[in-house]
């Protein structure tokens, strides 16, 4: 596919070309990856300034994501990537594999910094979802800082910098400027632009912002962030939608080909004796297996894998407390993500009455849940936030369209962004493009069922 960058996004490419070390605060489904990748792409083999490129992300973001993007487009297919995940055993090979940009998740950073000591060999640093490096105590952060003389150039993405105040801000701009902006220490930053709050005997509990404390800080970064939310020159569509794939591992991989395979052998040889009736039950059952768990003969539920749900929650927590509408297909996913977000200090709902759309449009949810079918008409939940998570994909077009225009609608001040998790190599993929195609889309699924039930009779 050829990539025709949108102003804001040919802007972005320019200020990474420009600016050596950058935080692009955009929010997520504005092409944040392709923008980079382009960047390097530029930088590596057009302008010869960049070496070697470690991309810094959430687990499930370096397994799939980067990768993925590069792919897609024919401008930055060329680009190596070699992925530093697994066993130490992996990263030290992936380590030592030629590539263009060696990508890691951030819970090993610290384990590469002492691997490489001072023979650091990364001129380029990519930190997907920078604040999750906001703590100043964070051996992550440390840790990475400390390699900063290292570093030419260093690119921070993420849509929330400061999720819990502008506190949040010192860390993720020291990695960038060493301290120049906002100060070397974190407690004379504290000191000039704070005042104690709460406080018991001997303990300040949380700080507050002196008077004028946003603008002077805003101004003072302004020169290396770009914020999409300030620049208002730049023109976006009322509705973003952003994929999120997601990788199985190699158990999920094989448990799902082998459910697939299993039913396909059971059809009939001829393909017009196939029903729409056997086809629905195969793809349902095979969009149940993406999303990780499977209903038995009787029933009962088996869960195959977690994939998708940490995918899930890394999605969750990029998006810093924004409220979020979550559908999900199947009930065992409702289970699952419910049970999955006790974890997390939210305030989780199911939309069931008219109370629970009250509640949400009071910005007194946090998360969501509910199903297409009971949500898709009537409801008007645009007041309680602007993101939708798709868990679990629909064929059924209009019910997708009229379940996203529960945000999508009069009265809806910000962007709507609708986020979909695709596990990679599943059906998943084929809704996902059925659903990008919008005419015939029933049509469209039965036939690409057929593909797939001819390419694994070919393999038996």
């Amino acid at each position: 596919m050829e990539f025709r960058p949108h102003a804001y996004q040919a802007h972005c490419i320019q200020k990474i070309i420009e600016i050596h070390k950058i935080g692009l605060f955009l929010d997520m489904g504005l092409g944040k990856t392709i923008t980079t990748l382009t960047a390097v792409k530029e930088l590596k083999y057009n302008r010869f300034q960049v070496r070697k490129v470690l991309v810094i992300a959430p687990k499930k973001v370096a397994e799939g994501t980067w990768t993925k993007e590069k792919d897609k487009w024919e401008h930055t297919k060329m680009l190596r990537v070699s992925q530093v995940l697994g066993s130490r055993a992996k990263r030290i090979r992936a380590l030592n594999t030629p590539a263009d940009i060696y990508i890691i998740n951030r819970e090993n950073v610290c384990w590469l910094v002492d691997y490489y000591k001072q023979s650091w060999p990364f001129d380029m640093v990519i930190v997907d979802e920078s604040s999750s490096f906001k703590s100043h105590k964070a051996k992550r952060f440390k840790a990475l800082a400390s390699m900063g003389s290292h570093i030419d150039r260093m690119v921070e993405l993420t849509g929330t910098p400061s999720p819990n105040g502008l506190e949040d801000l010192w860390s993720q701009i020291f990695l960038l400027d060493g301290g120049e902006r906002l100060g070397k220490r974190y407690t004379q930053f504290r000191e000039r632009y704070f005042d104690p709050g709460d406080r018991g005997q001997n303990i300040v509990y949380n700080y507050k912002a002196k008077p004028g404390t946003e603008e002077s800080i805003l101004s003072k970064i302004s020169d290396i962030c770009i914020s999409m939310k300030a620049e208002d020159y730049l023109q976006l569509p009322d509705i973003i939608y952003h994929q999120v794939p997601v990788t199985l591992d190699t158990k999920a991989e094989k448990a799902y080909k082998d459910l697939e395979r299993k039913m396909v052998l059971a059809l009939p040889e001829d393909e017009d004796e196939i029903s729409v009736t056997s086809a629905a039950a195969l793809s349902n059952k095979l969009l149940q297996l993406s999303n990780g768990a499977i209903y038995d003969e009787d029933h009962e539920v088996h869960e195959i894998h977690s994939c998708k749900i940490e995918a899930f929650l890394e999605l969750i927590e990029s998006l810093q407390g924004k409220s979020v509408l979550v559908f999900y297909n199947f009930q065992h996913d409702r289970i699952r993500i419910m049970k999955a977000l006790e974890k997390l200090k939210l305030r989780v709902r199911e939309l069931r009455t008219t109370e629970d759309e009250d509640a949400w449009n009071r910005h007194e949810v946090d998360v969501l849940l509910t199903h297409p079918a009971s949500s898709a008409y009537g409801l008007n939940l645009q007041q309680g936030g602007n993101h939708v998570i798709w868990f679990g994909l629909t064929w059924n077009y209009e019910l997708y369209t009229q379940a996203n225009k529960r945000l999508h609608r009069q009265g809806q001040e910000e962007k709507v962004i609708i986020h979909h998790l695709v596990s990679s190599g599943t059906r998943d993929e084929d809704v996902m493009l059925a659903l990008e195609k919008k005419d015939d889309v029933q049509n469209w699924v039965m036939e690409s069922l057929k593909a797939r039930i001819r390419k694994i009779r070919q393999e038996v």
